[in-house]
């Protein structure tokens, strides 16, 4: 069982365990109020790099089944601009995917979550099925953008080198090292 379910069992008796308390009083909670969602970062960098700074707002309250039809352009044009490795019409990063197969995937800015599979970023051979707290995610995202159809093209852009957390993960939950 991986890190994820470990965290989601977690969470479902934590719910159950307050919701099978005595007291049957909810009016304590006030649900009361106006909530807007402010940002999103399924993907991290993505809005950061290829939404322009007037449509980010929009970008990070687009719910995720209509950012593709809203973005995929622009974040095509920002691919084919700032690297290489889509210039020409049919080029590919090191998944296989064209410019516009890329903006596709990139502009639904979900965390994937496999449930029958390795749980990672990208570790060569699964790609997006999750993400672990030692995902190297930044690095892969840089990868896939300006590195070309084998990851080797523009090694100065396609790493952002941080090797590591600044802290050893722990093995049980938390997970999380304690802040310095």
């Amino acid at each position: 069982m991986n890190n994820l379910k470990y965290i989601l069992l977690l969470l479902s008796f934590i719910t159950l365990a307050i919701s099978c308390g005595d007291d049957d009083d909810v009016s304590s909670t006030d649900f009361s109020g106006v909530y807007s969602q402010e940002d999103q970062m399924g993907r991290p960098a993505i809005n950061t790099v290829f939404i322009p700074a007037s449509e980010k707002d929009n970008f990070n309250t687009t719910l995720p089944a209509d950012q593709a039809a809203a973005y995929e352009a622009t974040i095509e044009a920002g691919l084919v601009a700032l690297s290489p490795a889509y210039a020409n019409a049919g080029d590919a990063n090191a998944l296989g995917f064209t410019a516009p197969a890329f903006a596709n995937v990139l502009a639904t800015d979900v965390l994937s979550v496999s449930l029958d599979g390795p749980t990672t970023f990208f570790d060569g051979t699964n790609v997006l099925t999750g993400r672990n707290l030692s995902d190297d995610v930044i690095s892969t995202e840089l990868l896939l953008i300006f590195g070309g159809e084998d990851g080797t093209e523009n090694p100065g852009l396609s790493d952002d080198n941080v090797d590591a957390n600044d802290r050893t993960f722990l093995t049980s939950f938390p997970y999380l090292a304690a802040p310095f």
